[in-house]
């Protein structure tokens, strides 16, 4: 089993209240996620020691870290925790490999691993090490920060929004680096965003924070389908996330195709006449191979739903469907429909006048129409 990450933390300050009482599993990535001001590095900087609760508890499995009934407050710089902030705070006076020095120098203790071979290797710094900080891209700090982070050696590695200050072409320069991150190195993070795009990318599950309250936790696809957290993910924002494999690319008309996972593959229409057709169509996907898992965000406003196979229509991602629920919005015109396609969930929002047209029931075979250019795929 893996270690969990506990947290009992209260603290304030003048016109903001944190309290967080919560267990985080940690394996892969947790993302913290929410509204600007939310409180979100303020509860990264708590875990890190940056911060000082009023009350409360941070430990990782038995080893505490801060327990105020107990007296117990770990200096930051002994906790086994590895930060990194929006701005890269590398040494300007060294080069690239004397940055890694410095890290790796004083996590000896720690012991050797990961490997700086290891960690220049994953993250191509090789051709990095003998230049100046200075002289680097805003994506080259970035993984410099990285690699340094990593040398450090710790129990977990905590992300503070490192790409806010990238453009989209940098960001997407680092994602697959931080994405490959926990099954290279087999070491959590906490990463700090307000972004849904690297939600969709990272997250293995959400902490969504606002108000300085954890407003919901858990699966992200669960919690990006949510009408109710529409305040805190965007308005009308609720969608659904569909894990598939790259499947290929049209480079001409600028279109890559995903494959749904073997589980979407199976048809629930009578006869299973579309059978092992399950696909998108997204625009054209940057950074992962022919073959590599990918994962598609599906907006609810993006999704139509029709009882027969259109013909003619400029909509390229036609799949068949099963109702599994209709929920009419109170105290409003829509209606959220769940669709049921090959196990997997996508959830469409129309309105009332529509569902009812369409005489939308559980269990109904309909064909889901999503629109290719809405879809985010990473």
């Amino acid at each position: 089993m893996c270690a969990e990450l506990q947290l009992n933390v209260e603290l304030g300050y003048p016109g903001f209240e944190l309290a967080v009482d919560e267990r985080v599993a940690l394996d892969g990535v947790t993302v913290l996620f929410g509204p600007s001001g939310g409180g979100k590095s303020t509860l990264l900087r708590t875990i890190a020691g940056l911060e000082q609760p009023r009350r409360g508890r941070v430990a990782i499995g038995d080893e505490v870290w801060f327990d105020e009934a107990r007296g117990i407050d770990l200096a930051a710089h002994h906790r086994p925790a590895g930060l990194m902030f929006q701005d890269a705070r590398l040494f300007t006076h060294l080069d690239v490999a004397g940055n890694l020095d410095f890290a790796e120098t004083r996590s000896r203790k720690r012991g050797t691993q990961p490997a700086r071979r290891e960690v220049v290797d994953a993250l191509d710094l090789g051709p990095l090490l003998n230049r100046r900080v200075d002289g680097l891209s805003g994506g080259e700090r970035q993984r410099v920060a990285l690699g340094r982070t990593l040398l450090s050696r710790p129990r977990l590695l905590m992300l503070d929004e490192p790409l806010a200050a990238l453009d989209h072409e940098r960001k997407q320069e680092i994602l697959p680096y931080l994405e490959r991150l926990p099954e290279r190195f087999g070491l959590p993070a906490i990463y700090v965003s307000h972004s849904i795009e690297e939600v969709v990318r990272l997250a293995g599950r959400v902490l969504l924070l606002a108000d300085g309250r954890v407003q919901a936790h858990g699966d992200p696809s669960e919690i990006l389908q949510r009408l109710d957290l529409d305040s805190w993910t965007g308005r009308f924002g609720a969608s659904s996330l569909i894990d598939g494999r790259l499947d290929g690319h049209d480079e001409r008309l600028g279109l890559s195709r995903i494959a749904l996972d073997d589980a979407s593959l199976v048809d629930e229409t009578p006869g299973g006449q579309h059978q092992g057709d399950q696909h998108l169509v997204v625009p054209r996907v940057q950074g992962p191979a022919v073959g590599d898992p990918v994962r598609v965000r599906i907006l609810a406003r993006d999704v139509v739903i029709a009882l027969e196979r259109p013909r003619g229509i400029s909509i390229r991602n036609v799949l068949p469907a099963r109702v599994a629920a209709v929920e009419p919005e109170e105290g409003s015109a829509f209606t959220s429909v769940s669709l049921s396609v090959g196990g997997k969930t996508i959830r469409a929002r129309l309105t009332r006048a529509s569902a009812e047209e369409l005489e939308l029931q559980p269990g109904a075979d309909v064909f889901a129409l999503i629109k290719t250019a809405g879809l985010d795929s990473d």
